[in-house]
């Protein structure tokens, strides 16, 4: 059982460098990575070799890192702004349509970005405000953006999708292509659920509709900003592109060769970030002195994300040459438990390790063992696969390592502590439910 070891000193390194030491979460993956080698005695050092050449080759450690720079601009050049300004023109006027728009907002943004910590800035700095204006508690506000934080991860085209279909593990049994419509399905669910909670937490909280001052009319808005919906078809083309009657006519006219070679993962961040350009140009510089110092406010990001994605991949290679699918596997199997309790287990198991982790670092971490597991359990991969990425859905809701929550408090100005208890008991244990209702089939994908 030497994987399921290293795991647990994964973890537990990961936690006290990130958690008590309080140092930031790449340098906590590196350790992480570190500890995870040297459980591998006399080979430690082919298994540091061979895990970091995996990582460095990984065409999605590229996909996840575009979706970065992509979600700045978005952010950057008001795109997102535009979005929520038509959302709250036909939301805003109703009871508690701020934290409706702050829900729908952090789906559509998510699905773009594929992330929680982008997610929780861009969305909350401009909806937070708004729901402390309209009778929403400062630390129901961020509470409400710290939970909407991972909705992206259970919508395509969520990078984390990528890579838990990346792995050998899973692609065996699904690929992205096939995923995707039922991700959707999964990703509806869980803002579904959002939405109810929303229309409980604006009738318990006597919560009331926006400031009439705060409301444009949707004619306004939509003028102003229907060109921002254009950004989706940096999503839908390369879909359909790729799957179905798209795919089929692509390879009549390419050839099969060069139609495998368009890669959806690589091409959808590269089209969204060309559409930021293009619709947000006005809001871009016009030298080489205000790219360089636009580039130079993204920059520091990839310190803490490049990091954590790199070693995030290189500890997930440094576990499974250490037989962690394997073991975890046997161990689960030996419970002969029903497969909505296995399934229960295992996004007690995801959902731990989102909860200091990004989800593109669990998924890359513990995403095929998870899988493996399911299947063992009777489990069909699309399910599981979509199950998988709803526990994973929890990363900014998790505490107390999880970015967005942090994000969010400090937009609201509320102590983080105080959002920890709403986020366990209004996110992370229902979305929790969710996940394993629509792995055993109860909520259909």
């Amino acid at each position: 059982m030497l994987g399921i070891w290293a795991l647990g000193g994964y973890i537990a390194a990961i936690l006290i460098w990130n958690v008590l030491l309080k140092r930031n979460i790449g340098e906590a993956m590196i350790v992480g990575f570190v500890v995870v080698a040297l459980f591998g005695g006399s080979e430690t050092l082919e298994i540091l070799w061979a895990s970091l050449l995996a990582a460095a080759t990984e065409e999605i450690v590229f996909a996840a890192l575009s979706f970065v720079f992509m979600g700045f601009l978005l952010a950057r050049t008001g795109i997102v702004d535009r979005l929520i300004a038509m959302l709250n023109s036909v939301l805003g006027r109703r009871r508690g349509g701020a934290g409706y728009v702050a829900t729908i907002a952090s789906g559509l943004f998510g699905a773009v970005s594929g992330s929680g910590s982008g997610n929780a800035a861009a969305v909350g700095a401009v909806t937070v405000p708004w729901m402390t204006r309209s009778n929403f508690s400062p630390k129901l506000s961020a509470t409400v953006v710290a939970g909407n934080a991972g909705l992206g991860i259970a919508i395509p085209p969520s990078s984390s999708l990528f890579i838990l279909t990346g792995s050998a593990a899973v692609a065996n049994f699904v690929t992205a292509d096939e995923l995707f419509v039922a991700l959707f399905a999964g990703g509806a669910w869980t803002l579904l659920y959002r939405l109810l909670l929303m229309f409980y937490f604006v009738r318990r909280h006597r919560i009331g509709a926006v400031d009439p001052e705060l409301i444009r009319p949707l004619r306004s808005s939509f003028r102003e900003g229907w060109t921002s919906l254009l950004v989706f078809a940096g999503i839908l083309v390369p879909v359909l592109l790729t799957v179905g009657a798209g795919e089929d006519a692509v390879i009549a006219w390419v050839g099969e060769g060069a139609a495998d070679a368009i890669s959806i993962i690589t091409w959808i961040p590269a089209l969204l970030t060309v559409l930021a350009v293009l619709l947000g140009r006005k809001a871009l510089p016009r030298s080489a002195g205000g790219w360089w110092t636009l580039l130079g406010e993204v920059g520091p990001r990839y310190s803490v994300i490049g990091a954590t994605l790199f070693f995030a991949f290189a500890a997930a290679e440094a576990l499974t040459e250490l037989g962690l699918a394997d073991q975890l596997g046997v161990l689960l199997g030996e419970l002969n438990a029903p497969a909505f309790l296995v399934s229960l287990l295992v996004g007690v198991l995801v959902v731990g390790v989102a909860a200091p982790l990004t989800s593109t670092a669990t998924i890359a971490a513990v995403g095929p063992v998870a899988f493996g597991t399911l299947i063992s359990a009777g489990i069909s991969p699309i399910p599981a696969a979509v199950a998988i990425l709803i526990f994973a859905s929890t990363e900014g809701a998790s505490p107390p390592g999880a970015a967005p929550i942090y994000i969010a408090s400090g937009i609201a100005q509320v102590n983080p502590a105080r959002t920890f208890v709403p986020l366990i008991v209004w996110y992370v244990v229902p979305i929790l439910v969710l996940g394993s209702l629509v792995a055993v089939g109860v909520l259909p994908v």
